[in-house]
């Protein structure tokens, strides 16, 4: 059976790093349902850019076994179309949510949340819970 791909949102890895038994980690559990899943380079950044010295370690191990998708021109385009719709609605969200979101469009993925009130507002955008 082939792998499923999906974009794994930082919520998904902050609860991963957070828990004590990893194994009741969502991130474990689509590992067991044969996921495979990338991030984005959003998400790269909210990882280091909120790490202590001492969780570098832990986050360079994790995250040289998952590809990155980058924030490039295209993701940009879709975000701007999905915040302008968004604030149509009055419904904007966090900029780094919408890049997430954007990378998840733009690279015809499902994203994996445990923030599903943000991304439940984007048109288009298929979530796993």
């Amino acid at each position: 059976m082939a792998n499923k791909i999906v974009l794994v949102d930082t919520s998904i890895l902050i609860d991963f790093f957070r828990k004590t038994n990893k194994e009741n980690s969502k991130l474990i559990s689509l590992v067991r349902q044969d996921y495979t899943f990338y991030i984005s380079a959003i998400t790269e950044y909210e990882i280091y850019s909120g790490s202590t010295p001492g969780q570098i370690n832990f986050w360079n191990n994790l995250l040289e076994k998952i590809q990155v998708l980058p924030f490039d021109q295209t993701v940009v385009k879709t975000s701007v179309e999905i915040n302008a719709n968004l604030r149509r609605k009055r419904k904007q969200i966090d900029i780094a949510d919408l890049f997430i979101a954007a990378t998840a469009i733009t690279n015809e993925l499902p994203i994996v949340t445990l923030n599903i009130n943000h991304f439940e507002r984007i048109d288009g955008l298929s979530i796993i819970e």
